[in-house]
């Protein structure tokens, strides 16, 4: 396993939070998340794993009763309070608010990285240094577990769109829907391992709706 994470003395570039939706978001609703953990990764007790885009904790939780070391992260502030509500004197856990492309962490701290639903709401430039950053937190051999809507789901190309495949609620959060050859070609050459489209159906008031997210588990190249 990797050693403890190390926090470095700097200042990531964080979005102004009048600026940041998810904080708009998470300061109105309160715990946005809720319900069962699908596909938690299979992780073992005492593995050092961060977890980008926390939220108010959901998964977060579930990888603390795994026995996991978690560090989460969140861009919204209002987010990792409710995520922090997660740790007990039982648990090992911490929280921080940080950027993706800025991770705060010392280079190989973690076994594994969680990022679900999260790398999908950065622009194309930022999913890229997203996935730097991930790579090098991660100690080799270490795991990156993914999550990101496919372009099969029905709300793609919904909203106002702002970059190829990548459209914007009313709230202004952003989403990019992707394909599976986006994502092998998103992780490139730094991780190996695969990724499948995993598909179900929501339905509202007896109307069905096509669901649909990419799910890949890549290992840091040594």
């Amino acid at each position: 396993m990797a050693g403890t994470p190390v926090f470095y003395k700097g200042k990531p570039a964080m979005t102004a939070p009048l600026e940041n939706p998810w904080e708009k978001e998470y300061a109105r609703k309160g715990r946005v998340w809720g319900g069962a953990v699908h596909n938690l990764p299979a992780l073992s007790s005492g593995e050092n794993v961060l977890e980008l885009g926390c939220g108010n904790g959901k998964t977060f939780a579930a990888l603390l009763e795994r026995g996991c070391t978690v560090t989460g992260i969140d861009i919204s502030l209002s987010a990792a309070v409710l995520c922090r509500s997660q740790v007990s004197a039982r648990t090992a856990g911490e929280v921080a608010v940080a950027d993706a492309c800025h991770l705060p962490f010392a280079a190989g701290a973690f076994d594994a990285v969680v990022a679900f639903h999260v790398i999908g709401h950065l622009r194309e430039k930022d999913r890229r240094t997203a996935v730097e950053e991930i790579a090098r937190v991660l100690r080799p051999g270490g795991t990156l577990f993914f999550s990101g809507f496919s372009r099969e789901d029905f709300r793609a190309g919904k909203g106002t769109e702002s970059e190829p495949w990548t459209f914007a609620r009313r709230n202004g959060i952003a989403t990019h829907y992707f394909t599976e050859d986006e994502v092998r070609s998103l992780v490139g050459s730094r991780f190996d391992g695969e990724c499948t489209t995993h598909t179900w159906d929501l339905t509202v008031r007896g109307e069905r709706f096509p669901r649909a997210e990419i799910i890949g588990r890549f290992s840091r190249l040594l």
